[in-house]
């Protein structure tokens, strides 16, 4: 008898429990290292803040195997609420039929707390359909920036960044004179001297309004402006003043190691700088041709953002626009920007940032923000909306290489890549028409 009200009462605790549990999902990214560190800190504090919900931080690797990874899952219905999902995988994000849930949608369903013109319109533009309306959340958006040692600028007698390519020119003269090996390296050739090169300067990357419009799209970024900047670039690898160090972030020491005065790279590579570099550097925005424009548009952003999955219970969602709104919040919004360098996603975050002084203790961490904020996206600088974009960028790498090694001329160079980049775009369209 006693073993019969021993096992009622421990059955009677279990139901009680389980009815006052917290609906938990799990959130797949691709953040590793400190910062991986910090967003299991920043959801530690979501889950502590409320007890009806509780988010599960799961790290699947690079951003390609937490998107395969993804997708790969809900084909298994063993999807995760929300995913991370770098910036050139939109497209296929938006190509999967009746797998994603739209945060506009999602946040309207919900009745959660969201205002679509809180957020920097340079940076949800990226992941917004035609209508303005937010399909994914921006989490981690950089932007390219220009990094530049002060110390060498100084020997050379130089008093100020470069603002324009001509200037850089010139500069980087300069800095030769006085003793540099070169004047400047870049990061992520693709995304910074062609990609940014294009909405810089208000001009298509591709058809289709980059992309946005529909998939019967053609890349165009062997018109005359790209062919000009990477015809200059080869000159400069020829004389000095430009030193290939890779496709991504590979370049990077060559700025740490002094042999190359400039850098070209991802805002958020700012922590890295501080931590690499051991000299006094600064941090300004992309150079423009002031031959092409006066003024010049906002760059576009690199980064990921965060995808809600179908085929979760109502419970489920309301504990994904719930974590969504947490990481919207000036606070933790601020507190991301300041610790990653990636931007702060939200014009409340960024005036809480300026009110706390960081921008004048960090000298040089707003450049990526006033880039972004000088002025309003156009349909070239709002971002790019391409299939098979990760193949696309493999092309443009190799391209770009052949014109490094004297192989291809810029021109012949742009043009097969642009011929073998619609071959992957014309299989992107048939795969999901």
């Amino acid at each position: 008898m006693r073993k019969l009200m021993l096992a009622t009462s421990v059955l009677g605790l279990s139901i009680a429990s389980s009815s006052f549990a917290a609906t938990q999902i799990e959130w797949w990214h691709a953040m590793g290292g400190a910062n991986g560190e910090k967003l299991n800190e920043i959801v530690k504090e979501f889950n502590d803040s409320q007890t009806q919900y509780t988010v599960d931080p799961v790290f699947k690797g690079t951003y390609t195997e937490t998107m395969t990874s993804a997708i790969a899952a809900f084909r298994a219905h063993k999807q995760p609420a929300i995913v991370q999902v770098f910036e050139v995988g939109t497209a296929t994000m938006m190509a999967a039929k009746g797998a994603v849930y739209p945060v506009y949608k999602l946040m309207q369903d919900t009745k959660a707390d969201f205002d679509p013109n809180a957020y920097l319109s340079s940076v949800t533009s990226y992941y917004s359909d035609v209508d303005g309306n937010m399909l994914s959340m921006p989490f981690n958006s950089s932007t390219p920036v220009l990094y530049y040692n002060k110390e060498m600028f100084k020997k050379a007698g130089l008093t100020s960044a470069p603002k324009t390519w001509e200037e850089v020119e010139s500069y980087s003269k300069k800095l030769l004179a006085s003793g540099a090996q070169c004047g400047f390296t870049t990061g992520w050739q693709s995304w910074v001297q062609l990609e940014n090169l294009s909405a810089r300067h208000d001009v298509a990357f591709a058809s289709n309004d980059d992309g946005f419009a529909g998939l019967d799209t053609n890349l165009l970024f062997n018109s005359p402006l790209q062919v000009k900047h990477i015809s200059k670039m080869r000159e400069w690898q020829q004389n000095g003043i430009f030193s290939y160090g890779g496709r991504r972030s590979d370049s990077a020491p060559k700025f740490y190691s002094q042999q190359c005065a400039m850098y070209t790279g991802s805002s958020s590579a700012f922590g890295g700088m501080t931590r690499n570099a051991k000299f006094d550097f600064g941090v300004s925005s992309l150079p423009y041709w002031a031959s092409e424009v006066k003024q010049p548009n906002n760059t576009i952003i690199g980064g990921a953002s965060l995808w809600v999955l179908q085929g979760k219970d109502k419970a489920e969602y309301q504990a994904a626009a719930a974590f969504l709104h947490f990481l919207s919040t000036p606070e933790i919004q601020a507190q991301w920007h300041q610790f990653t360098g990636y931007l702060p996603i939200t014009h409340a975050a960024y005036e809480l940032t300026k009110k706390e002084g960081f921008y004048q203790s960090h000298p040089g961490t707003e450049a990526a923000v006033l880039q972004m904020t000088a002025s309003e996206p156009t349909v070239n600088s709002r971002g790019l909306r391409l299939g098979n974009f990760v193949q696309i960028r493999d092309v443009i790498n190799g391209a770009l290489e052949s014109v490094w090694s004297g192989k291809e001329s810029p021109q012949a160079a742009l043009d097969t890549a642009v011929k073998r980049g619609d071959v992957l775009l014309r299989k992107f369209e048939k795969a999901h028409n």
